[in-house]
């Protein structure tokens, strides 16, 4: 699964906490980052939902420019700090809002 491992890495997630997720072992997430095992379907369509991709580029076999076009699919990591945004008092979260504008 050639692009596993960057997606882990920049969803800042270590493999014991991806395998977590996904009620696995770390050492299976080990596996598959280094083309010892692979995953099964379900499996693979669960990482490619979580991480916003789609099984073709978590595989390998498309280049993250040919899904540019997709349009945006936030990652699963992105998912979860909108969530949390979502439950902040509005007031907070349109200071977060500004905040973010103005990077």
């Amino acid at each position: 699964m050639t692009n596993l491992k960057q997606l882990r890495t920049n969803s800042g997630l270590s493999q014991q906490a991806l395998a977590e997720k996904f009620n696995l072992s770390q050492q299976s997430i080990y596996k598959y980052e280094n083309d010892l095992a692979e995953p099964d379907i379900s499996t693979l369509k669960e990482f490619a939902h979580f991480f916003g991709v789609s099984i073709d580029y978590l595989v390998g076999y498309q280049s993250e420019s040919e899904t540019a076009g997709e349009g945006f699919t936030p990652t699963g990591v992105e998912l979860l700090t909108l969530k949390k945004l979502r439950q902040i008092k509005p007031e907070v979260r349109q200071s977060i809002i500004a905040l973010l504008e103005s990077l």
